[in-house]
């Protein structure tokens, strides 16, 4: 294509981020959504320790009355199924929980998405030649070296940390053993803080790092933003076809209305304007239907028909062609004119425009 030999410069267009979505091509950061899955699990899990507490005391409890009980098959399978379920209850919610903010942390990111295409079967995907120049482009080259650098600052940031604590056990030799508790939960919350601290960084940075590239990896050329517009706009032919059909109609309701009309004020021949006076329906008069030529001409063919006065005016005839479009009132630089045609029409047919002249 033309456009793929053209610098990439333009911003992608609503359409094409659209078209991307549809394919399943999304901005997703797996480290975005794994911390927020970590961030819930850990949560629900604190959450969860007094039940869990509960249902392993049960559970012992429960393991105490089969002391000296002969172990069959049925008491057997009554062990296990107890011990399942109690461990379904501990387990379940947590897992429960991390599937729905794993969900969740995805559609904050792009919003929620139905497609099937990207696991429609392709038998590129399975072109061995094109899989060994996937597994070694530049692209798989950049997502190794991130990951490499993440886990390096990962293990780094725990490493320094864990080696301040060693540093710190020879004094706790002297501690009792509730003071040696308390300092290693000390150290573990520091250590599991300063970690959060870390991950959330590297998310909130590999969330930037993935929606640049993806904006990036959409950017269009100026050609095809030119072939895009083209397509949204349609084809020229048929866009001519829907306005010539569009007109036709607005020419045949046009004429439908000139019956209602007071007069006509024609050219005589090049011109013709329908206009329709009712002070319970308009604040001035109205212009119902306007031609030139042929259509003018059609224009003074149904007035005549219909018993309308038609008034030779050229000037204001051409005054109101360009001035007033269809179904709208007149200028108000125009009422004196109008007036005195309107006033010489109604004052000649009084039967006619009685309801006018009150």
């Amino acid at each position: 294509m033309a456009g793929d030999d053209q610098e990439k410069t333009e911003e992608a267009s609503s359409k094409k981020i659209e078209d991307a979505k549809k394919d399943g091509n999304v901005p997703k950061s797996q480290d975005t959504s794994g911390f927020i899955t970590l961030i819930v699990g850990i949560v629900v899990l604190l959450f969860m320790l007094g039940v869990m507490r509960n249902q392993i005391i049960s559970l012992y409890h429960y393991y105490q009355n089969f002391i000296g009980v002969e172990i069959t098959p049925s008491v057997l399978h009554q062990l296990t199924m107890n011990t399942m379920f109690r461990v379904l209850l501990m387990i379940l919610p947590i897992c429960v929980c991390v599937a729905i903010a794993g969900v969740m942390a995805n559609i904050m990111q792009f919003g929620f998405i139905f497609t099937t295409k990207p696991i429609t079967p392709d038998l590129n995907k399975i072109n061995p030649i094109k899989g060994l120049k996937n597994l070694f482009s530049m692209k798989k080259a950049i997502e190794a070296v991130k990951i490499i650098v993440k886990v390096a600052a990962v293990f780094g940031v725990a490493f320094y940390f864990f080696w301040q604590f060693i540093k710190e056990l020879p004094t706790t030799i002297f501690f009792t053993m509730f003071d040696q508790l308390a300092w290693l939960k000390e150290k573990m919350l520091i250590l599991v803080g300063v970690m959060l601290i870390v991950l959330l960084v590297i998310a909130i940075f590999d969330l930037f790092i993935t929606r640049f590239n993806y904006f990036k990896d959409l950017r269009m050329s100026k050609q095809e933003v030119k072939d895009e517009y083209k397509q949204m706009e349609g084809d020229p032919q048929v866009k001519a076809r829907i306005r010539r059909a569009q007109m036709e109609a607005g020419r045949r309701r046009m004429m439908s209305a000139v019956p209602q009309a007071d007069v006509v004020i024609t050219n005589p021949t090049h011109y013709a304007i329908a206009l329709r006076y009712d002070k319970t329906r308009e604040n001035a008069p109205i212009v119902l239907a306007k031609g030139v030529d042929l259509m003018a001409l059609q224009i003074r063919k149904i007035a005549t028909e219909n018993g309308i006065d038609i008034v030779e005016n050229p000037p204001l005839a051409r005054e109101l062609y360009k001035m007033c479009d269809v179904d709208q009132l007149i200028p108000a630089n125009l009422f004196r004119a109008v007036a005195e045609v309107l006033s010489f029409v109604y004052m000649g047919n009084q039967k006619k425009f009685s309801n006018r002249l009150k």
